[in-house]
């Protein structure tokens, strides 16, 4: 029974370096578009839904829209598609689900408006790009 235990808890440290590995990726994605203020949080401790936030900003619509797309393109580029994707750049919020990587593109106003970083302010910053 040991052993089975100790697979599951090395198949959940796996997951979550990929997870990890993914939420690292998306924000190196985003360095190649007009994306602000980027921040990747470790919410695993915290959520039972989602291990990572990736969370940035776009100035406006148009932006907003340009960055969602740039991350499903290059992640898509891998293989891996969203499990969904919700919002509108006209919205000023899109959600990309990666399952337990979530991306949160922002209009600057949004951002500021909604505040994720306090709602979640006990889990770890792993990255933030200015």
């Amino acid at each position: 029974m040991h052993d089975i235990q100790q697979q599951a808890i090395d198949r959940a440290a796996s997951d979550t370096a990929e997870d990890r590995s993914l939420a690292l990726a998306i924000a190196d994605i985003l360095t190649d578009t007009p994306a602000a203020d980027t921040l990747v949080l470790d919410i695993s401790a915290v959520s039972s839904f989602a291990d990572f936030f990736v969370i940035c900003s776009g100035e406006n619509e148009r932006q907003v829209r340009g960055i969602a797309g740039a991350v499903r393109d290059r992640i898509s580029e891998t293989g891996l598609l969203p499990r969904r994707t919700e919002g509108e750049a006209e919205s000023g919020w899109i959600l990309i689900d990666y399952s337990h990587v979530i991306v949160h593109v922002f209009e600057a106003s949004q951002r500021a408006f909604y505040q994720l970083e306090s709602l979640w302010d006990q889990a770890p910053t792993i990255l933030s790009i200015q």
